[in-house]
Formats: structure tokens, sequence, C-alpha cells
């Protein structure tokens, strides 16, 4: 198992990417704890998933916006775990319109959440790792942050945000060997992308040269490389999982 007696984070884990990389580090050995905001049926149900693969589980209700919840998760996993060793910041909404009819909530809601949540968590976490001289992030970004998508300028730009946020870091705490990370999925098969109109996804499936969507696994496979000690020399990089379709 790549990840034996580690104590992981993953944040917004009970569905779609956040569930698939949740259940890998559980398979790979870890103890997983997880937030949620709303969805506490489905963080029941991956918790005592968890469990049935041998390993603990804590499911939390936490709003990443808010900081000091946030630093309360990883005070409280500490406690539970007796350690932190991986935190993935998964969480993410979209509030997707054009521009011109974008209201400053959906910006707002949508940079508060995906980059500020992003921050109020790592921010916490980091005094951790920095104290033992050890910890691995992975941040989940977004191939809209990379290549621009219509109608998605508040997430492109949370997204392209969270990239120049894991070169910063990445290059602040390495000599402290902690390595971070981050993935920029494209179109997966989650409840997010299946919402999208069967036109649409027609239409960007014909500019995918593999011709097909993503699975959720694909991510927490690319994840679970960079967590592991056969990525122990890739610092500070943006690894695109999107079939092919921002290849330029």
């Amino acid at each position: 198992m790549l990840f034996k007696d580690k104590s992981a984070i993953v944040t917004g884990g009970t569905r779609g990417i956040g569930k698939a990389i949740v259940l890998m580090l559980a398979q790979e050995g870890a103890n997983v704890a997880f937030t949620y905001l709303k969805s506490t049926k489905e963080a029941e149900g991956l918790a005592k998933e968890i469990e049935k693969l041998g390993q603990r589980a804590l499911a939390l209700q936490v709003d990443v916006r808010d900081f000091e919840k946030s630093k309360e998760l990883i005070e409280k996993v500490k406690l539970e775990f007796g350690g932190l060793d991986i935190l993935v910041n998964n969480a993410g909404i979209t509030r997707d319109k054009a521009l011109m009819m974008m209201t400053k909530d959906d910006w707002s809601e949508v940079i508060d959440t995906n980059l500020g949540g992003l921050f109020n968590v790592t921010r916490n976490a980091i005094i951790t790792f920095l104290k033992q001289k050890s910890g691995q992030i992975v941040n989940i970004s977004s191939v809209s942050g990379i290549i621009g998508l219509a109608r998605q300028t508040n997430y492109a730009s949370s997204k392209a945000a969270i990239i120049g946020f894991t070169k910063s870091l990445a290059r602040e705490v390495a000599p402290y060997n902690i390595r971070v990370n981050a993935v920029a999925p494209g179109f997966i098969e989650t409840d997010m992308v299946s919402g999208l109109k069967e036109e649409f996804k027609t239409a960007i499936s014909e500019r995918i040269p593999l011709a097909k969507f993503g699975k959720a696994e694909d991510v927490a496979n690319t994840v679970k490389f960079l967590l592991s000690d056969a990525a122990s020399y890739v610092v500070g990089q943006t690894i695109i999982i999107d079939g092919g379709l921002s290849i330029l």
C-alpha cells in the first residue's frame, strides 16, 4: 500500500473527483478525512465505504470559505488521526454564465470557494507540514484555467489562480521536504458535467482527440502518482488530464 498509516484530508470529498480520490487514498492504506457542505447522507455512506476498506474515516461538514472552521478542520484531523501527511484541495463550485449576465455574487461565490477555500485550508495545514518538515499537497485546478472556456470567467479565473498558487507555494516549501503540485482535469464524467446540455457535450467530445470524457478515476490515479514516491522529484507542476483537449 502506497500510503499505509498516512493521514489525509480531501476537501469536497463526497462526489465525483473528490470521492474517487478519497477511495483511492483509503485503498492505498491512508486514513481519510473529507469535507462536505450539504450532502450528509452521501458523506455517511462514503465513510462506511472507507471503513469497509479497513481504514479510519472522518466526515466533516465544513464550509472551506470560513478561515476559522478550516483551522478547526486541521486540528480535528490531527487529534483523530494523530497527524497529517496529505492534503488534496478539491472543493469547488461553478456558477457558469456569460460575463454580461454574471452577478457580483456569481463571481464572489466561485472565487471565495475555489480560491479562498484553498487558501484557508492550506494556510492552516502548512504550519503543521513546516513543523514536521514533511507533507504533500495536490490542488485540483481545471483545463478551464489553462485554455479558458466561454461562460466561465469566474471559474477559469479561480482555477488559473490555483496554478499560480501551486507554483509559488511549491517554491516556498520545497526546502522543507514538502511537495506541492496540481492537476487540471478536462471534461470528466461527474454530476457537474452530467448537467450540461447534450448538444454541448457532443460538441466538446468532437474537440477531444480521444473523443470521450474522462472518468473520475483517471484524475484519482494521477493524484496517486503525484503523492507517491514515484513523483519524489516532481515539484510545482500541473498535470493536465483532458484527453488532449488543450493540445495547442
